[in-house]
């Protein structure tokens, strides 16, 4: 049996990026069920910072990340953002959508229907009836991102094992075991990062009962439409979430913005999901689809507040939760990761502890 001070359960940007923060002072192995880190829904992320994207608890999470992401010491040697820009349009029934987005966001720039289209030459100025932009919203590097922290990791001397799907998962004499395959394990903490499957773990480890439900969304990839140079413009969404499109290397990619619930697994597009959400993007646009060129989807996972659950479970000593990210993994995981090392090394995080009680599994317990 091969000892750690700590055993990362999913090799994610959540868990990757915990494990490299904990490795500078503590021996740290990653377990990750698939072939590569990354795979599910780190690696089918729509790789964008917004600032003001989530709920308070989150918003706070991506400001405490933006300082790293601008400059990732020991992660990379230049900012893993670059510009980009959101703008929400609101057709009259999506106005007060976009009213509630609005409220306690910071950064926002009101447009008049005429400016979207300038932005945006393909939406229909009639169906404009309201629309902001963020300027300050930035792509997200996330490949440069995840292989700056797994190097991080392994320079400071922690391990990675891809293939290695946890079988078993016991508490012995103020330890955790392992299980994978005939290969064992121990640790005095055990984080699960599992994504999608962090509550099939925790029951495993008979942990608190919190129910982190996988969403799946999907997304297609759209030729650029005809006459067009899609490259500059922002990220651009109904305000009520019912579909988005990103430019994505001279194309466009874009999502229905589902949100349907489905157990853990490697997902794939739902067709007829797919198919009517494209029908609602081309009702704000002036270009018919005719062509998909690719599609996928993966799963965000949420608690029922959506919000994220980090922190050691009270039920399970030494069981460490880091799930329920939903969409916000990428950007929040430097804060996330941050937050994590203190709290296993017994410190207080430096975001606060308004903050980390907003995030803590205790709050499912009460």
């Amino acid at each position: 049996m091969k000892s750690f001070d700590v055993i990362v359960i999913g090799g994610g940007i959540a868990g990757i990026s915990a494990a490299a923060e904990l490795a500078r002072d503590m021996s740290v192995l990653v377990l990750e069920a698939e072939p590569q880190i990354g795979y599910h829904a780190t690696g089918r992320s729509a790789a964008i910072f917004i600032r003001n994207y989530g709920n308070e608890t989150l918003r706070a999470l991506n400001a405490a990340s933006a300082p790293v992401l601008e400059a990732p010491e020991g992660i990379s040697d230049r900012s893993l953002l670059s510009p980009r820009g959101e703008m929400l349009v609101a057709d009259e029934s999506e106005l007060a959508a976009l009213e509630d987005y609005a409220k306690g966001a910071t950064g926002l720039e009101r447009l008049t229907a005429q400016q979207a289209v300038e932005l945006v030459p393909i939406l229909r100025p009639e169906r404009i009836m309201g629309a902001v932009i963020e300027w300050d919203a930035q792509d997200i590097d996330v490949d440069r991102m995840l292989s700056g922290y797994a190097t991080a990791l392994k320079r400071q001397g922690g391990q990675v094992k891809t293939a290695a799907r946890v079988g078993n998962l016991t508490r012995r004499s103020g330890v955790w075991e392992v299980t994978v395959g005939e290969a064992l394990y121990s640790a005095p903490i055990v984080i699960n990062a599992a994504g999608a499957w962090a509550s099939g773990l925790a029951k495993m480890a008979g942990a608190t009962a919190i129910e982190v439900c996988p969403l799946r969304r999907s997304a297609a990839i759209l030729p650029a439409p005809d006459g067009q140079d899609p490259s500059r413009w922002p990220l651009f969404a109904s305000a009520s979430e019912a579909w988005y499109a990103k430019p994505e290397a001279g194309k466009l990619m874009v999502s229905p913005a589902d949100e349907d619930p489905v157990d853990p697994h490697d997902a794939w597009a739902d067709d007829m999901v797919l198919a009517e959400g494209l029908h609602r993007y081309e009702q704000a646009v002036t270009v018919p689809v005719t062509r998909v060129e690719a599609s996928w989807a993966g799963l965000r996972s949420f608690a029922p507040d959506r919000t994220p659950v980090v922190g050691f479970d009270t039920r399970a000593d030494g069981f460490f939760w880091l799930a329920g990210q939903g969409g916000y993994g990428v950007q929040t995981a430097p804060a996330l990761a941050a937050m994590t090392a203190a709290l296993c090394k017994g410190a207080q995080p430096a975001i606060g502890e308004a903050i980390t009680s907003a995030v803590s599994p205790q709050r499912f317990e009460r």
